[in-house]
């Protein structure tokens, strides 16, 4: 926030950038001027839902969805929003059964966690951080083609674009009227918890069993190299232990088998490399002995 200033630009890169004009407070009263950024949505992966999303940056800590829709629907012509996405809220997840890696399972692969089961909210209204993003989903992409022209033809013309405007009192309250009535949110209903507890555990069970058969599924199939993955546990699950030790030692004896076996093809070469070796020297002596005698008897020798 800050004090209004007519030398503020109208754009900053690819963001129009809008003033919203804050109504005094009891806790501040003066008006001021929080200057909302805003541009086409354009994610590094592109959805079906792209092409009518306005991306939102400097969000007011107060917003909530019902503040967007005023926002476009009564003061920058009335473009039709579908949904609102703040940056940090809570999401619903369902849980599913995890997908079996290729390759060694790592410490920590557990099954994933699931938010189905929530616990129920404990405050009215959530609060948004400083220079928070949201992403606001139109029913259509001339819609969020609409918003995005008139929020820049209210920059250009400096028209006050009041912040909460249409609003009133159907949002829950702020400030101390919030922390007063606190202490009957502060306790949720025991129905609700058991509701979230069940809901959880079934997903969980669920998933569990799934990944069970995942496992025992998967241990009947070989892979691309004829082996069938070998893990811990009993016949209807996994494998035992005692059966991945014996596989293992069977394993090991194949490469000892094969280690020896190559070994004994090198002592063979050796031996027929020394018996050739043998041959020639002893050829070559028949051959100097024959060559002596031949001498000695050419050789005339005169008695003394």
């Amino acid at each position: 926030m800050g004090i209004k200033s007519h030398s503020v630009p109208t754009k900053v890169a690819e963001y129009i950038v809008l003033p919203l004009s804050i109504p005094p407070l009891p806790s501040f009263p003066k008006p001021t001027t929080h200057y909302l950024y805003l541009r086409p949505n354009a994610p590094k992966v592109l959805t079906a839902d792209t092409p009518r999303e306005v991306f939102l940056v400097n969000v007011p800590i107060d917003a909530t969805e019902l503040h967007i829709r005023s926002l476009f629907a009564e003061q920058l012509s009335g473009p039709r929003v579908e949904r609102v996405d703040f940056e940090g809220a809570r999401t619903s997840v369902r849980i599913t059964a995890p997908v079996a890696p290729k390759g060694k399972k790592r410490k920590g692969d557990n099954l994933p966690g699931s938010d189905e089961g929530n616990l129920p909210e404990t405050w009215d209204r959530d609060l948004r951080s400083s220079g928070g993003t949201a992403v606001v989903t139109f029913v259509d992409k001339v819609s969020a083609e609409l918003a995005v022209k008139e929020a820049k033809r209210a920059a250009k013309s400096g028209r006050e674009i009041v912040w909460g405007k249409g609003v009133g009192e159907k949002v829950a309250p702020l400030g101390s009227a919030r922390y007063l009535t606190h202490h009957r949110l502060r306790y949720p209903p025991a129905s609700s918890l058991q509701t979230a507890v069940d809901v959880f555990l079934t997903s969980f069970s669920a998933a569990e069993a799934a990944h069970a058969k995942l496992l025992s599924r998967q241990r009947q199939v070989p892979d691309e190299e004829g082996f069938i993955t070998v893990t811990r546990g009993g016949r209807a699950g996994p494998a035992r232990l005692e059966e991945a030790t014996e596989y293992a030692a069977k394993q090991a004896e194949k490469e000892k088998e094969k280690r020896e076996a190559a070994a004994g093809f090198y002592r063979f070469q050796t031996r027929e490399k020394r018996k050739e070796r043998a041959g020639e020297l002893l050829r070559g002596f028949e051959e100097d002995r024959k060559k002596v005698e031949e001498m000695r008897k050419r050789r005339k020798f005169k008695p003394m």
